[in-house]
């Protein structure tokens, strides 16, 4: 395969065409006589003219885009609740209570003394995004925590709240949930898929890997209380908008197992994801557990491709890929909007750039009573595109990594700027398998 960046044009090619291709110069096959070049080279000539391949990056018109561009609010994320029913020990949120440090700004104290958003915070919050959403119709609220469903009747308060804002204001809210399950019941099966666009459900794969980490208040595994509950809600939502989450670490490096484990169980919309932990902990991922890794998303692109060829294909999240319609250019360069388009809004209302720094003092960047008030701080965090991280602007991946998560970056290397080496090398590997699959698809 050849992946000219530039354009994103994929191209299959033998042996003696990539053998042309990495010898000649684009230039003086541009001003060579059509007459004197061979069949391979008229064809290489003809994709350079057509501007898919050798495609140069407009970066001078981007940086000039990026430079000018008035990012608003677009997204949110709503913690409904600081605790959490279970005890995941790679929990980055301090097991669900995001270590008790958000400060009380509302008067519903014991709301906030049960770490649980008050219902007039959750109206603030999307009135926030209303007023602060410019001309932007479509706007996204993923309710989170903790564990949110712990908050669930002010979920749904907010939801209808926010169908009546709808009509006030000319918006459309799109409304998520991200659940770790065990609070799913069958009574909740038809509110939940009538109000909401996608659901998360936490679920790490094989009952043994999920027991590891995923742990109930008594130190238990989870898996038997989970697993029946996430897969009644996916039966339930015609195995259709929602994703079945998982988390693998160094004690499952043969995570495929995994994937596929959740395949077998019946699940379609799978998404199984390196965990993002510090060096020291005893589960974090090493640059040794690479090789492995890489030869797990291989395994796995094949194993994917021989189920859709039986009629039994599944949805992998990171192997999904659209070259011809996907992101535009100025959305694949600045990734998420994490700070400038998407925030995360406490149970007390303070707004941090998105769920990964809610915590961490430095990183809040207002309230739903002040505004945004570290306005630098939001800037920062607009301006952090590809072509502003040396690492990333001379990547072949960074049109569909868009720079990678900028939390993970932080907490590697204390700077939002530089891109965290073991994620990259398993994102480009990613895309390399996911374009594997689009061109053995063809």
């Amino acid at each position: 395969m050849v992946l000219d960046v530039g354009s994103g044009s994929l191209h299959q090619v033998n042996d003696a065409t990539l053998s042309v291709l990495k010898a000649i110069n684009a230039e003086e096959l541009l001003s060579s006589p059509k007459g004197e070049l061979s069949s391979v080279e008229a064809e290489i000539r003809q994709l350079i003219e057509s501007k898919q391949l050798f495609t140069q990056d407009d970066v001078s018109t981007i940086d000039i885009h990026m430079k000018n561009r008035k990012p608003v609010i677009k997204a949110l994320c709503l913690h409904m609740a600081h605790d959490c029913n279970l005890r995941c020990k790679y929990c980055f949120a301090g097991d669900g209570t995001y270590n008790k440090k958000a400060t009380h700004l509302s008067p519903s104290v014991e709301y906030l003394d049960k770490g649980l958003m008050p219902l007039e915070v959750g109206k603030k919050a999307l009135d926030f995004l209303i007023e602060n959403s410019g001309s932007r119709v479509n706007l996204e609220v993923d309710f989170f925590g903790g564990e949110p469903m712990l908050n669930f009747e002010t979920v749904k308060a907010l939801v209808a709240y926010g169908r009546k804002r709808e009509a006030e204001s000319g918006k459309k809210f799109r409304f998520t949930l991200t659940t770790n399950g065990a609070l799913l019941s069958e009574d909740k099966h038809d509110y939940i898929n009538q109000n909401f666009d996608n659901v998360v459900l936490s679920l790490d794969g094989r009952p043994e890997v999920h027991d590891k980490m995923r742990l109930n208040h008594k130190g238990e595994g989870s898996f038997d209380q989970i697993y029946p509950r996430v897969k009644a809600l996916a039966d339930a939502r015609n195995h259709e908008k929602y994703y079945v989450r998982g988390t693998f670490t160094r004690h499952n490096v043969d995570f495929a197992a995994d994937v596929m484990s959740l395949a077998d169980a019946g699940f379609k919309q799978i998404s199984v994801e390196p965990v993002v932990a510090p060096p020291e902990a005893d589960y974090s991922l090493q640059e040794e557990h690479l090789p492995v890794l890489f030869a797990e998303y291989e395994k796995l692109a094949d194993e994917l491709l021989e189920r859709e060829r039986t009629g039994k294909g599944v949805h992998f999240f990171h192997f999904e890929m659209d070259l011809t319609s996907g992101p535009c250019i100025a959305k694949r360069v600045t990734g998420c909007g994490a700070g400038s388009e998407y925030l995360a809004v406490t149970p007390s209302g303070q707004l941090y750039p998105c769920h990964q720094f809610v915590g961490d003092e430095a990183f809040r960047i207002g309230d739903l009573d002040t505004g945004i008030v570290k306005t630098e701080l939001v800037e920062s965090f607009s301006q952090c595109h590809v072509f502003a991280k040396p690492e990333c602007a001379e990547c072949w991946a960074k049109y569909y990594c868009s720079g990678g998560c900028m939390a993970n970056a932080f907490h590697t290397h204390g700077d939002i700027s530089k891109p965290d080496r073991i994620s990259c090398d398993l994102q480009r590997k990613r895309i390399e398998c996911a374009l594997y699959i689009l061109a053995e698809r063809q």
